[in-house]
């Protein structure tokens, strides 16, 4: 059956192609006809053999086809040709059957086709049957490089963009997790794509991560802003002026991919939700601390303290995530530290020390780092910020007045940092 897409023109002149480029992704593959103004056209697939095509009203193409790499991408080849009346065809040849979507964005006059695959298997979710068999599993860590593809982010001086230096950081904290025993990586894109912010949960939840982190470079209207900052969400609001203007540009870069950001969590249950929320924004500003901690031992902070702001890509109710700022690529400054290697793999080095510092304070049960930690949290534990008397007393099953009174304390009163011996009881 015929696909057709028909769209008003006014302007009677011939629209110009002047370039054709490819973004293969996971699950499909991405066609982006960069224009000089908007265009009538239709698109429909063709099979014996596979092919889409993609019929223009007046237009012409000045870009040569036979130079775009199609590495990675169901496209064998790309034919042309002009038709009566000043209209164009172009004919995509295939090696496999795909579906196909289509359409304008009118602020940039790009032409965007999505070819997604029918024939890719479907991911096996193993981790629950082998937390049966394994007694001491991995963390995992889900771990997103914001933007990518037709999205690339904020630019810096010297065109620097922001979807390259965050997937530099990103693949640097991965081997890092990886390298660790007891840790485990994902990334939630492995390539210069583009990933909806909604689709970038949906992953990290796939994967079964423990904690999720999206990193970014944060922009500003002026050039001297700096520091790097990290979120947490937040259901009421941000807590700073900058945090709201950072989670409106980001949250904006889901018109990338053609669709809206509204949020799909409507659909749970009110009191569950803000259940789920409160415990996972608990964890997220702890672990928070510790990260930002670590990267304000080489790096300025732009704030001392974890933000927090309502981040789509952070709605994820089941797992603790934060958003990494590792500086301001509107800055000169920093636009070059950020485009360093030595500078990203300081900043993916800061980002594991904190996460693993973290774990190994309050390691989730069952996994490999809880029984590293076993015999160490079993005699004592070191007060964190935000921890009170009573909730160490519930974690380790102790009376409070016998944990005050096996540490000779005259009040429920603690201090970060302070060691406390744990009782056999």
């Amino acid at each position: 059956m015929i696909i057709a897409v028909l769209l008003s023109l006014s302007a009677q002149a011939a629209t110009t192609i002047h370039d054709v480029r490819l973004r293969p992704s996971p699950d499909k593959t991405r066609v982006v006809f960069d224009l000089d103004r908007p265009v009538t056209y239709k698109v429909f697939p063709l099979s014996n053999p596979h092919r889409v095509v993609i019929d223009f009203t007046q237009a012409k193409i000045t870009s040569d086809t036979s130079k775009v790499s199609l590495k990675g991408t169901p496209i064998h080849l790309i034919r042309t040709a002009e038709q009566a009346k000043g209209g164009l065809r172009i004919v995509l040849d295939l090696k496999e059957s795909v579906s196909v979507g289509s359409f304008l964005l009118k602020e940039s006059d790009r032409l965007v086709l999505d070819l997604k695959y029918k024939s890719k298997k479907p991911t096996r979710v193993v981790r629950s049957t082998q937390a049966k068999q394994q007694k001491q599993r991995d963390l995992i860590v889900a771990i997103d490089a914001g933007h990518g593809g037709e999205d690339p982010g904020a630019s810096g001086p010297g065109k620097v963009r922001e979807k390259r230096v965050v997937y530099a950081i990103a693949k640097k904290l991965a081997a890092n997790f990886n390298q660790a025993k007891g840790y485990k990586a994902v990334m939630v894109r492995s390539g210069d794509y583009y990933v909806g912010l909604s689709k970038r949960r949906d992953i990290a939840r796939k994967k079964n991560a423990d904690l999720f982190i999206s990193i970014h470079a944060d922009a500003f209207t002026s050039p001297k802003a700096h520091g790097a900052s990290v979120y947490a969400l937040s259901s009421k609001g941000s807590t700073s002026s900058e945090a709201k203007f950072l989670a409106q540009r980001e949250n904006k870069s889901d018109l990338f991919g053609g669709v809206s950001i509204s949020d799909k969590d409507k659909v749970l249950s009110s009191v569950l939700l803000d259940m789920a929320m409160d415990y996972k924004m608990g964890a997220s500003l702890d672990v928070g601390h510790y990260v930002l901690k670590e990267m304000g031992r080489f790096a300025h902070l732009h704030s001392k303290k974890v933000e927090q702001a309502a981040f789509a890509v952070l709605k994820t109710p089941d797992i603790p995530s934060l958003l990494i700022e590792t500086g301001f690529i509107s800055n000169p400054k920093e636009a070059k530290n950020l485009n360093s290697r030595v500078y990203q793999q300081k900043m993916a080095n800061a980002i594991y020390k904190g996460v693993n510092t973290y774990f190994s304070h309050k390691p989730l049960d069952g996994t490999y780092i809880a029984a590293k930690y076993a015999k160490k949290r079993k005699n004592k534990y070191t007060v964190q910020s935000g921890d009170t008397l009573s909730a160490i007393a519930m974690e380790y099953a102790v009376p409070m007045k016998t944990l005050r009174k096996h540490n000779r304390l005259s009040s429920s009163s603690l201090r970060v940092g302070q060691v406390l011996k744990i009782p056999s009881i």
